[in-house]
């Protein structure tokens, strides 16, 4: 059974990856959030049969962990993706499309915990609908409306010039 998980960790880890850096924010702490997916998976006593279920499955306790950790640190942190961005981007020159890129993911930052887990899911992990409403353990219905609702405040925040190419935010929920 064991065998199983790893396989599927294997298998699904660029993309959970993904979006343990959505949830987190930076590389080191989506690493930690990936590690303890993995731990937990391979503890379990009981995994879903097929594979789609399996990939459910881990991306959920990915979001479980993620969540965990927000209440042993006391909040959960909303994501710098513009600060993960810059680390990753060339320190020469940016083209357009990288700036285009970094002023969508700075809007993702804006968004509410909810709205982000459901973008990075649906537009970023390739989910169904159905899978990502599984994995939040939502109604359909609730996707898409947050889905809607997130892409409309990313879409305005970029139109309205709202979000600035590598510009320095921090936020936390609550604050």
């Amino acid at each position: 059974m064991s065998e199983r998980v790893r396989q599927a960790l294997l298998a699904h880890r660029t993309r959970l990856f993904g979006y343990a850096m959505s949830l987190a924010g930076d590389r080191e702490a989506a690493e930690d959030l990936l590690q303890d997916c993995a731990v937990k998976a391979l503890a379990a006593a009981r995994v879903p049969a097929d594979a789609p279920a399996l990939r459910a499955w881990l991306f959920r306790i990915l979001r479980n962990a993620w969540i965990d950790r927000g209440r042993r640190l006391g909040q959960v942190a909303l994501v710098a993706l513009d600060e993960a961005a810059a680390q990753e981007a060339p320190d020469a020159v940016c083209d357009r499309r990288m700036i285009d890129v970094v002023t969508v993911r700075q809007a993702l930052g804006t968004l509410t915990p909810a709205g982000r887990e459901v973008i990075a899911l649906v537009d970023f992990a390739g989910f169904s609908y159905q899978d990502a409403a599984d994995i939040l353990d939502v109604p359909v219905g609730t996707v898409m409306s947050r889905l809607s609702r997130a892409r409309g405040q990313i879409l305005a925040a970029v139109a309205a010039g709202n979000v600035h190419p590598l510009a320095r935010r921090r936020g936390r929920l609550g604050a």
